[in-house]
């Protein structure tokens, strides 16, 4: 690693708006990996993030050699406040610009810090191109999220914390990535200090851009980007963050959204504090590490990187963890529509949990069950319980990994319509006031609705599920009209558990 980054760490600027945040043992979470977990609690810091970091170093290194007329920053999160807070703290002006979907609670946090908040466009990439024409025709200085050289050696100071606070061997560190700042800067000191240490990144399993960039040795540009974990959700991993990673990081996982709350989970149950979806991911990579190569006895470092999360959004994170744990499954059971046959189910089941049970008469000869039930053993006792079912002459589909049964078909099991030519795709919208009524006029009203769920769960993005009767003729002209709507979608028709619970 060069020399250079090296003394950009070591005398970064960071403690004028940062803590030295705590590294804690995780007790519960190393009793059942059998592992010795730390986890780095940058959710701690004033802004629950560990994004002033860098923001401060960045803009305290602009003011040492220049005259600073004010910043710009393009964020829709963590970054945002880092710079608010950073700029105020040195006497400066700041402007924010946000995407209109940002959540009410980190526009107000903003503007607490003194900043000037614009809100534009639906995505961060709108907002950064306005950002930096704005800061081009003002003079001001944009201070970038993470492709920065201060702003990595002001995150890498996290690095040089965990190795000065356990002064033991560290076999791991597991770190969020989502343009690479953070990683760039962990594993460059980390590597330096201890290069037997390995620095794993964790990505969403739906955004991620730097092990895309791993696997074809090149940057790359992601067509669609996940939208959960909204802190690390960037379509392209930075250039200077990635040529750093090439040289000192390990490995780069991927995560399930089950996964990630899951984890979630376990860090509130060591700690009482709930982490933002991004924040999670360090952990979530450290069990499926730790389960892929049957790791025990090691010394596991995770960074919680944030918390800040929307209250709305817990409802959906409690109902994703226990699949997530692997501790409930989701199944689609056929059973005879005749007296005594749920009884009969039910005892095939045995005594698990039954945390789910959705059924709506459909004919006279078979009945269609929703059922979810707790599992204690994992995926081993879910594969059993298939191979009991179908023991038992049951029809059974598993459904704990259908994305489209989860988000929508669970809360639509109401019986099969009677119509034809119906299709089904599945959308994402930009989450704002109104978007509901824009999403719906732009559908139009040539082809009729036949079925429509949705449900805001506090992000950034709308999740809907749509029906259209449209004769087979036109199906072609649908599919030209949709790509022209510039909304993400998926066509589900096909999806088992359409036909089994909602199809004609």
């Amino acid at each position: 690693m060069t020399k250079k980054y090296i003394e950009k760490i070591l005398t970064a600027r960071v403690y004028d708006v940062a803590i030295e945040s705590p590294l804690e043992p995780a007790v519960t979470l190393s009793k059942r990996q059998n592992n010795r977990v730390l986890l780095k609690r940058e959710d701690l810091q004033s802004v629950f993030s560990f994004k002033l970091r860098g923001a401060y170093n960045r803009i305290y290194q602009l003011t040492r050699s220049k005259e600073v007329n004010g910043v710009v920053a393009a964020s829709a999160g963590n970054h945002a406040q880092g710079v608010a807070l950073s700029a105020k703290k040195l006497g400066l002006s700041a402007t924010i610009v946000m995407p209109k979907t940002t959540p009410g609670i980190k526009v107000d946090a903003v503007r607490s810090y003194g900043a000037k908040a614009i809100l534009i466009g639906d995505n961060y990439d709108e907002a950064c191109a306005y950002a930096t024409k704005f800061a081009a025709e003002q003079s001001l200085d944009f201070i970038h999220p993470y492709d920065d050289q201060d702003v990595i050696a002001g995150q890498g100071t996290i690095g040089l914390e965990i190795v000065r606070q356990h002064a033991d061997f560290i076999d791991a560190v597991f770190v969020p990535v989502g343009g690479g700042g953070l990683i760039a800067g962990v594993g460059a000191i980390v590597k330096y200090l201890s290069p037997k240490t390995k620095i794993i990144g964790v990505e969403p399993a739906d955004a991620a851009c730097m092990a895309a960039a791993f696997a074809k040795k090149r940057r790359v540009k992601l067509d669609h980007v996940g939208i959960f974990a909204d802190g690390v959700a960037v379509r392209q991993a930075g250039k200077e963050t990635y040529r750093i990673a090439k040289q000192c990081v390990d490995e780069i996982l991927t995560v399930t959204t089950d996964e990630i709350c899951a984890a979630i989970k376990d860090i509130f149950d060591d700690t009482r504090s709930i982490t933002e979806p991004a924040g999670a991911l360090a952990v979530a990579g450290l069990k499926k590490y730790t389960a892929r190569d049957m790791v025990t006895g090691q010394t596991l470092v995770a960074i919680n990187s944030g918390a800040n999360m929307n209250f709305d959004r817990l409802r959906h994170v409690s109902e994703r963890a226990e699949i997530g744990e692997q501790r409930e499954a989701l199944f689609a059971v056929t059973i005879p529509e005749r007296p005594g046959s749920f009884k009969a189910f039910c005892q095939t089941i045995g005594k698990r949990g039954i945390t789910e049970f959705n059924y709506r008469y459909a004919d006279a000869r078979d009945a269609q069950v929703f059922a979810g039930v707790q599992l204690r053993d994992g995926m081993n006792e879910r594969l059993e319980l298939i191979e009991k079912l179908k023991k038992k002459k049951y029809p059974v589909l598993d459904l704990t990994e259908n994305e489209m049964a989860k988000m929508h078909v669970r809360y639509l099991v109401g019986g099969h319509a009677v119509l034809t030519d119906e299709v089904l795709y599945r959308f994402e919208f930009p989450e704002r006031p109104g978007a509901l009524l824009d999403f719906l006029t732009r559908i139009g009203t040539r082809w009729n609705i036949s079925l429509f769920h949705y449900r805001n769960h506090g992000a950034a993005y709308g999740r809907v599920l749509v029906g259209l009767q449209i004769p087979k003729a036109e199906r072609r002209e649908l599919g030209q009209y949709l790509d022209k709507l510039a909304y993400p979608y998926w066509e589900e028709t096909d999806n088992p558990a359409y036909q089994l619970f909602l199809s004609a």
